[in-house]
């Protein structure tokens, strides 16, 4: 979702603004813009609908220059993607801002702003801020006190930076709800809201908590908590190499990351497996202690990783008899939850900054939960620092805005979880956790082989180029395999794609079927095969065209109207995990051929910081 870039400094910054909105380009956006302070003392601003390429030949083609500056890529929520609504938005020729988030009683603002002559010129809700700051910038000529006071008449969340002419010193900025990392660099400080924007100047950052407020000068930076106490927050020195935003040899990001999940699953497992069991501490040292006391789990998250949850409450109840329940987090936050005893509250999420997913472990903190783990890709996220336990997926930086390694990263994370579990409860049965362990050190090459079918599965995407919908189906723990294949297709190439438990299909989806609709299906070679086989007899039945990933040892061929993929054998426990693979490969080649913009589809944003 929309991007914040800032930075204070004693050379020109408009090229650092422009890298930083590149390297934020994968959170999806539709408008582009950034303000800088110049050596005469005015704000110039440009801004353009469509790529940041755009803007950067705005400013190639009429340059500004300054050492003073804030950048931003919108994704829209309140106004049309239109120049005028695209950020900076300025009061006056004053003061300019750039905002991540939404303002909920922005309407009312802007009447009362109105009403004291103030004219907008945007539909957005960001314009309500410089407004008001600018209105209490009359009585209060410091920046960060009228910072301060403003934040205090705002409803929602938000993530802000803020420069006026007056003040050419410094940008102040305002964290509640929406992420933001101060760089630190050697007379030079930056703003961003994701780390990311600012490797090309920076490995010191600095984390914004909730409700914290800060004055970034460039040989200073000054932080106050939500309480107006002025408190110190930790340096991170980040050490990841900057080749995770270069697609090397890869035609886009996507093929790039799902060719990298053998080496990023080797990750997540290193150092977590001992000869033949898991590593309770890797999920923290209070770990066993609450483990012990666990008798039920409850997982919330979101989009893919709401699939990965799905798949891990087979997992826990069927190999460590525990019981879970899933829930998407913007439908858990909004009800009337009874909590059961002893219940484990886990929240899933790449970034660790999905809004819904926030809000929710911050609810449950209030429902009497036993404890809560999140299982997260960002160590210095939001939700792992609220959360009392955290097992870190390790994927290193995701740009694609469709999911594929962090969901990967996710099972085995979740995998783990359950062996964790069932480990210190004593539920799991006998041999279960030293062959499952021993299986899952074989991971890696099980999903490099699964990555051998690359050419067979681009031929295959040649089925779905003209068609408008598609159904996925599965059963057991395939079942959100499915429902994730689905999304993936309907993400990345806008075909119009949905999943159903294979036994399901007579209770609906068979009225569908048709000669212009395929069937995907994924068949592991386990109990319930031959249960999937009638229901794909079904599907040829209707004249439907199926294609099926099919374990090799599953005795399933090619026939009329059936294509058949055969997919190396796995276990069944870890089948999930590696059919994913072929199912993110379909989606990206059919996206291909489509010719959509794989790594950035329209209306789609990598990370969701707003409701």
């Amino acid at each position: 979702m929309c991007g914040i870039v800032g930075a204070v400094a004693e050379r020109n910054i408009t090229a650092i603004l422009i890298e930083g909105l590149k390297r934020l380009e994968y959170r999806g956006y539709d408008s582009a813009g950034l303000a800088v302070l110049t050596a005469q003392g005015v704000l110039e601003r440009r801004r353009r609908i469509g790529k940041v390429s755009e803007l950067e030949a705005a400013v190639a083609a009429d340059p500004l220059a300054g050492q003073l500056g804030i950048a931003h890529t919108r994704w829209a929520t309140h106004g049309a993607p239109t120049e005028h609504n695209a950020h900076p938005h300025f009061s006056g020729d004053d003061v300019a801002v750039v905002h991540n988030g939404i303002i909920e009683n922005h309407e009312a603002l802007r009447e009362e702003l109105k009403g004291l002559g103030y004219v907008f010129a945007s539909e957005t809700d960001t314009e309500v801020i410089v407004h008001l700051i600018h209105h209490i910038l009359k009585s209060v000529p410091d920046i960060t006190d009228a910072l301060k006071a403003a934040v205090q008449r705002l409803h929602g969340a938000y993530g802000l930076a803020l420069i006026s002419k007056h003040q050419p010193d410094r940008l102040v900025a305002a964290r509640s709800g929406s992420p933001l990392v101060i760089g630190l660099g050697l007379g030079e400080n930056f703003l961003a809201s994701d780390q990311l924007a600012l490797r090309q100047v920076t490995d010191r950052f600095m984390y914004l908590e909730e409700g914290d407020i800060a004055e970034i000068r460039r040989d200073q930076v000054s932080i106050w908590d939500q309480a107006g106490h002025k408190v110190q927050r930790e340096t991170v020195q980040y050490h990841e190499g900057a080749e995770a935003a270069d697609k090397g040899a890869y035609r886009h990001f996507m093929l790039k990351e799902i060719h990298e999940q053998p080496s990023v699953v080797q990750r997540t497992l290193e150092g977590r497996l001992g000869k033949d069991h898991v590593m309770v501490q890797a999920f923290g040292p209070q770990a066993a202690e609450l483990f012990a006391k666990v008798r039920n789990v409850q997982i919330v998250a979101c989009g893919t990783s709401y699939h990965a949850g799905m798949v891990a409450r087979y997992w826990l109840e069927e190999l460590a008899g525990i019981p879970c329940q899933v829930e998407v987090a913007s439908e858990f936050r909004y009800r009337k939850v009874v909590v059961q005893p002893d219940t484990l509250f886990v929240s899933i999420s790449q970034s660790g900054e999905t809004a819904d997913t926030l809000a929710a472990l911050r609810n449950a903190k209030e429902l009497g939960f036993l404890g809560s783990l999140a299982i997260c890709n960002v160590g210095i996220s939001s939700l792992v620092r609220e959360s009392d336990l955290t097992l870190l997926t390790l994927a290193g930086p995701e740009i694609g805005v469709a999911s594929t390694k962090a969901f990967t990263t996710q099972l085995v994370s979740l995998m783990l979880l359950t062996l964790a579990l069932g480990q210190v409860r004593g539920t799991l049965p006998a041999g279960v956790e030293a062959e499952l362990v021993e299986e899952l050190r074989r991971l890696p090459t099980r999903l490099g082989e699964a990555l051998a079918m690359d050419s067979i599965v681009e031929k295959t995407a040649e089925l779905f180029a003209d068609k408008h919908h598609t159904l996925f189906l599965g059963r057991g723990a395939q079942y959100p395999v499915a429902m994730e294949g689905a999304l993936k297709l309907k993400e990345i190439s806008y075909i119009h794609a949905e999943s159903y438990p294979a036994g399901e299909l007579k209770h609906g989806p068979l009225a569908l079927v048709d000669n212009d609709m395929p069937v995907v299906t994924v068949a592991p070679n386990n109990e319930l095969l031959e249960k999937l086989k009638s229901n794909l007899q079904e599907v040829r039945a209707r004249g439907g065209q199926l294609v099926v990933f099919a374990d090799e040892n599953a005795g399933m061929s090619n026939g009329e109207g059936t294509h058949v993929i055969k997919v190396p054998h796995v276990i069944d426990a870890l089948a999930p995990i590696v059919y994913t693979i072929p199912l993110q490969l379909l989606s990206y080649y059919v996206a291909v051929l489509k010719g959509t913009d794989v790594d950035q589809p329209r209306n789609l944003a990598k990370s969701v910081t707003v409701e």
